[in-house]
């Protein structure tokens, strides 16, 4: 017999695979990228708020043990430095635009009892206000109230996500 009059049929292809339902692996890609970019975000801000507050406890020593600067100006460096810190480590729109009651009503929200709106922590407020000077015992008092707002900052825990909510931030 010859080949050209065999009895074959033609080759039949199998038909093309459809693109729904992926496969597995694209489910596991769908899931896994999100995720990662959501860990990525989370490891990014603990890292720069952990950097923001080690440094922070550094410049605070300084002004501390600097002999150099007179009570006022350490007032203002220490005011500088708490709302640099509060703005990193908060979301800008919480805490850029405080000031007066308002933002020491903020510095009280992560420490026990109200030492920024009743205590020392006044000073930050109305020294500019004040006819009588600061004093040496004032100025430690506020540093160590500085010092503990600082460690109560790196104490507190930080969300992945900042809800918004009626244009107030929340965490």
């Amino acid at each position: 017999m010859q080949p050209t009059q065999l009895p074959l049929k033609d080759i039949h292809l199998p038909e093309a695979i459809g693109w729904w339902p992926p496969a597995i692996g694209w489910w596991i890609l769908a899931v896994l990228i999100p995720l990662l970019i959501v860990f990525f975000i989370w490891f990014y801000k603990s890292l720069t708020r952990k950097t923001a507050i080690k440094t922070a406890k550094k410049i605070l020593a300084e002004i501390k043990r600097d002999t150099t600067r007179d009570n006022d100006q350490k007032l203002r460096d220490l005011s500088v430095l708490i709302r640099r810190v509060a703005i990193s480590v908060s979301p800008r729109a919480e805490t850029a635009g405080l000031i007066g009651r308002e933002w020491l009503a903020f510095l009280d929200g992560s420490v026990k009892g109200s030492p920024f709106s009743e205590g020392i922590g006044q000073l930050l407020a109305d020294a500019p206000y004040r006819k009588t000077p600061i004093t040496e015992p004032e100025i430690l008092q506020l540093i160590s109230l500085c010092e503990d707002w600082l460690k109560s900052q790196a104490k507190l825990p930080l969300l992945p996500f900042t809800y918004i909510h009626a244009g107030k931030t929340k965490r």
